[in-house]
């Protein structure tokens, strides 16, 4: 824990936390760039000629010069895939997996209600054969 994660107290002696949605709130997030965007930086990083011009193209979108180099890379890596925006995360799943998963639950779900169930009907037919006189089970279907 470092000193931005504990609350502030402030001159009334309350105590408050460091922002109101979290110590960590204002905690910077990684950015992502679509491949439209790489691709249109290189071809304005690659049309300017002068390095005051280049120099003045990453700063104002807050790139270095390694991301450029990066991007290119992956372009040469995989050049017929290097254009394509791919999705983040997990691709999803298909219908008959949501499906099957569902369906394993509820056969889950109702094995062990059957179990619960045949436990239950032994108890009961163990306390019948106990409680009940040996002259009436016999009338007893």
């Amino acid at each position: 824990m470092t000193m931005s994660d504990m609350p502030q107290r402030s001159e009334a002696g309350d105590q408050s936390a460091a922002s109101s949605r979290g110590p960590r709130a204002a905690t910077p997030k990684r950015r992502t760039f679509t491949a439209a965007y790489k691709r249109r930086i290189i071809e304005q990083y690659d049309a300017l000629t002068d390095p005051a011009e280049r120099g003045a193209l990453l700063r104002r979108e807050g790139l270095y010069h390694s991301h450029l180099e990066y991007w290119r890379a992956a372009q040469d890596k995989d050049a017929p895939n290097a254009t394509k925006d791919k999705p983040a995360g997990r691709p999803p799943r298909s219908a008959a997996e949501v499906e099957n998963e569902r369906l394993r639950a509820e056969n889950e779900k109702l094995v062990a209600e059957l179990t619960r169930t045949k436990a239950a009907l032994d108890i009961a037919g163990k306390v019948y054969a106990l409680c009940v006189p040996r002259t009436l089970r016999r009338f007893a279907v």
